[in-house]
């Protein structure tokens, strides 16, 4: 069969003849180059898919020139033989045609590839498998401690070594930038649980006690896991992803080669912004929460502000207060360790900086937890 449709005569690149086994041999004529890939694809495939063949030979006998887009027709006539599992020939190849070819890696191109299960480790392989990276993780975390508290040490031995101005940037970061999305979801919360608890102490004509149930909660539990969460989502995640890609960019590296001490240069400044804004931020996310619950107070169980303010100041005491600050100052100090822990951990390419980002966030949550439960018991033996 002999396939020259609009094309001139004098410029026909390809023939294709069946033979009576079901094989296709297509010898082509000519520059197998930019120029004809396009065409000689559309026009080819057109006609061999309307009858998949069991096998194609290609001669390139009267090839003059193949470059990249002529191993790319070849491509396409491998990939129409392979979805129907016949074999793909090449006949009449020059050596330079198999230079090019080898360059270009022909052989594992346009091959249809067999679904591969991965094999199944054993549950006592995994087992290892995870103890081995925990053991290895612990290590680490304990190294990285150990440089955390000398390289604070120094600087509270020496404050100049503190860089200020880097400081300053991430207090900004924490602190500021985080204010607008506390001071919103904190204001929710305090409306939400304001409006939950009227339901059931109206029925005791007891709603001003509502002010009493929204400052408690927020001061002590609530306002710090909330802000602690946030923070870890906002400044944790971005702690991890900064260090994480300086690592990947040998920037860390270079710190170190020039003596400068990783810890004290990117850590410190991290921390002390945390340990120091979160705190400020537990303030405003009791403010919010406790004007969140007035208002509902007010619209929707008659109590007016002066009351409802008198009976949050009669609820609460100075100890209530200090203790949701003491607690927000232990988050975000894990919650900066952690993300810069895992930002030092990142090992490879872009898609570790991810799982870095993400490790550092569940991990600071899980700690928040934890460490949220151990506070609570505390306090319910110093009581």
């Amino acid at each position: 069969m002999r396939n020259g449709k609009n094309l001139p005569v004098d410029e026909r690149m390809y023939e294709v003849s069946r033979g009576r086994d079901g094989e296709v041999t297509v010898l082509f004529s000519g520059n197998m180059d930019s120029s004809v890939a396009g065409k000689v694809i559309r026009d080819l495939t057109a006609v061999l898919k309307k009858d998949p063949p069991q096998s194609i030979a290609v001669d390139l006998s009267q090839v003059s020139y193949l470059d990249e887009f002529g191993v790319l027709i070849l491509v396409e006539l491998k990939k129409i033989v392979s979805a129907e599992n016949g074999t793909f020939a090449l006949q009449n190849v020059s050596t330079t045609f198999q230079q090019t070819l080898s360059l270009l890696k022909f052989d594992s191109l346009g091959r249809k590839r067999p679904f591969s299960k991965a094999p199944r480790q054993g549950a006592f392989l995994r087992i290892g498998d995870a103890a081995l990276r925990y053991i290895s993780d612990l290590k680490d975390a304990i190294s990285f401690v150990g440089s955390v508290f000398l390289a604070m040490g120094q600087a509270f031995l020496n404050p100049r070594r503190i860089r200020i101005d880097d400081t300053l940037l991430y207090m900004q970061r924490v602190g500021v930038d985080g204010l607008p999305i506390v001071a919103l979801i904190s204001f929710l919360l305090g409306l939400i649980m304001a409006f939950m608890s009227s339901v059931q102490l109206q029925q005791f004509g007891a709603n001003i006690y509502v002010a009493s149930l929204v400052s408690l909660a927020m001061t002590r539990e609530l306002g710090p896991i909330m802000t602690a969460i946030i923070v870890a989502g906002r400044s944790g995640s971005s702690f991890a992803a900064e260090i994480g890609t300086m690592k990947i960019s040998e920037e860390v590296d270079a710190l170190f080669t020039m003596g400068f001490d990783p810890v004290r240069f990117l850590v410190v400044p991290k921390m002390l912004a945390a340990v120091i804004m979160v705190p400020i931020l537990i303030l405003f996310s009791d403010i919010f929460a406790i004007v969140g619950g007035m208002l509902v107070g007010v619209f929707m169980l008659d109590l007016t502000a002066g009351a409802y303010i008198d009976q949050t100041i009669k609820t609460l005491e100075l100890f209530d207060v200090f203790w949701g600050v003491l607690k927000g100052g232990v988050f975000a100090a894990l919650v900066a360790a952690i993300g810069c822990l895992r930002g030092f951990q990142v090992r490879g390419g872009a898609a570790s900086v991810g799982e870095a980002t993400t490790s550092a966030v569940v991990t600071s949550l899980f700690f928040i937890i934890f460490t949220d439960s151990m506070f609570s018991v505390i306090l319910r033996y110093w009581d």
